[in-house]
């Protein structure tokens, strides 16, 4: 993805994105044409036909494609953490980054049984973005940097792109991202994140109105929003998400944080997530309003909260599914089985 070089400030993804590229009507058709002759009563599969049709859409070819799932995941810390708006200190994100490292993470057995590759990207642990209630969480330099990694991160012969995080007070920043983006009062975007208690969901409260005072009308601007009350590792989601979409590759986001990440695109452009799914619903009560504003149901709720991008390896197993259900199904005539009556 030769893009990915030319990106040194935003205003270089304010380029890229107003050139996005669209879903292949010809891959379309030809997956929907196949559909309608599979060896079962039309939309018996429900959402599963839906899922072949759109990877097909955003691959750009027929029959799409599942051999290679990508699961990346980003690591960073977060300057907002010092005011007691997590359950763990912040040292914890070196240690689960460690634990990535050696496979011991939820994540890790998660990709060994679906089959995806995971690789883990720390950006800059020792340096946590500022206080955003005080200051810009980044500068324009290391927003776009964290944003040229993600990019970096993807891929280019992937099937499925996963994306997942790590970064304690991460929730707090998705809430302070999803409230710049799309309004509303701070306390319907704040949850429990990693199980703080009432005090803490106040802290987090106060810290996400506080950020909102502090950066005022500049949040208007989506990707300003993400340098100032965002983080690295959510600035390199969002570069993934843009070079997946440069790369036509269909797109699973995992949790709150993930689908928060997103959402700049989605704000920057009306089509900007049209290649992306929200894999599963956090437990977070900020992520059903923000998947309901982003317009995406997501494909599974297990009831998680845990991050590392497993509900979307976990809904890449579902969409692996629904590809090889489309490409190995025999048809009607194939089979030798009557199609229905008129």
């Amino acid at each position: 993805m030769s893009q990915i070089s030319t990106v040194s400030s935003l205003d270089d993804v304010r380029r890229l994105m107003a050139a996005l590229p669209g879903p292949d009507p010809d891959a379309a058709a030809a997956a929907a044409a196949r559909e309608s002759q599979l060896s079962k009563p039309p939309g018996a599969l429900g959402r599963l036909e839906n899922l072949s049709a759109w990877a097909a859409a955003w691959q750009g070819a027929h029959p799409p494609r599942a051999e290679r799932i990508l699961a990346c995941v980003f690591a960073g810390n977060h300057g907002v953490a010092a005011r007691g708006v997590s359950a763990f200190p912040a040292a914890v994100t070196v240690q689960m980054v460690a634990n990535f490292e050696a496979g011991g993470a939820a994540i890790n057995q998660i990709c060994q049984t679906v089959g995806a590759t995971l690789t883990v990207t720390p950006l800059s642990l020792e340096t946590p973005t500022a206080d955003f209630t005080t200051a810009p969480a980044m500068s324009d330099d290391e927003c776009a940097a964290a944003m040229a990694a993600g990019m970096a991160a993807v891929d280019p012969a992937a099937d499925i792109l996963c994306l997942g995080e790590m970064g304690i007070a991460n929730t707090t920043v998705a809430a302070a991202l999803a409230c710049a983006l799309f309004g509303g009062p701070a306390a319907a975007w704040v949850g429990r994140g990693t199980g703080i208690d009432d005090a803490g969901v106040a802290r987090k409260t106060a810290a996400v109105e506080a950020a909102m005072g502090f950066h005022g009308h500049t949040l208007r601007d989506p990707w300003e929003a993400l340098r100032r009350v965002g983080g690295r590792e959510l600035a390199a989601i969002a570069g993934a998400v843009l070079a997946a979409r440069l790369g036509r590759i269909p797109v699973l986001l995992d949790g709150y944080v993930s689908t928060a990440a997103a959402a700049p695109l989605l704000v920057a452009d009306p089509t900007g997530l049209d290649h992306c799914l929200v894999a599963h619903l956090s437990v977070e009560p900020g992520h059903q309003r923000l998947a309901e504003r982003l317009g995406k149901a997501p494909i599974l709720d297990l009831a998680m909260r845990l991050g590392e991008g497993t509900g979307a390896v976990l809904a890449a197993g579902i969409l692996r599914t629904a590809i090889q259900a489309h490409n190995g199904m025999a048809t009607f005539a194939d089979a030798g089985v009557s199609e229905k009556s008129d």
